[in-house]
């Protein structure tokens, strides 16, 4: 029994840091929202339905988290504007840093988000 509270526990403390992880990325583009979101949803789903259900009725992170359930992807328009600010940001990163092994690491993780990006589906507007 007490192994299963402090998996909840573990589960809520997860979920709470993974949707301010979230927030925060809605402000710095380095920091993806959408799966900060997502894993705080499967996170609350395991630990607690009171935040599951506010986090699925969110006005602003509900749609995310409906949109992924049911598979219908993310606006194309979504999709373009991740990848951008992605490269900007990390082409400001790399101008900064100018350093051969951090350019190297940031080129590595922007093709392999992008690649990611450009393998979700499109919704259908």
């Amino acid at each position: 029994m007490r192994g299963i509270h402090i998996k909840r526990i573990a589960y809520l403390c997860l979920g709470w840091f993974s949707l301010i992880a979230g927030i925060i990325g809605v402000f710095l583009p380095l920091l993806p929202t959408t799966p900060f979101v997502l894993l705080a949803a499967w996170c609350f789903s395991r630990s607690s339905k009171r935040f599951y259900l506010w986090l699925t009725q969110h006005r602003f992170f509900g749609p995310i988290i409906k949109d992924w359930q049911s598979g219908t992807g993310i606006p194309k328009k979504t999709r373009n504007r991740a990848i951008l600010f992605m490269w900007l940001s990390m082409g400001l990163s790399i101008i900064i840093i100018a350093r051969p092994w951090s350019t190297a690491t940031l080129l590595i993780i922007g093709v392999c988000m992008s690649i990611i990006l450009f393998r979700i589906p499109i919704k259908k507007q």
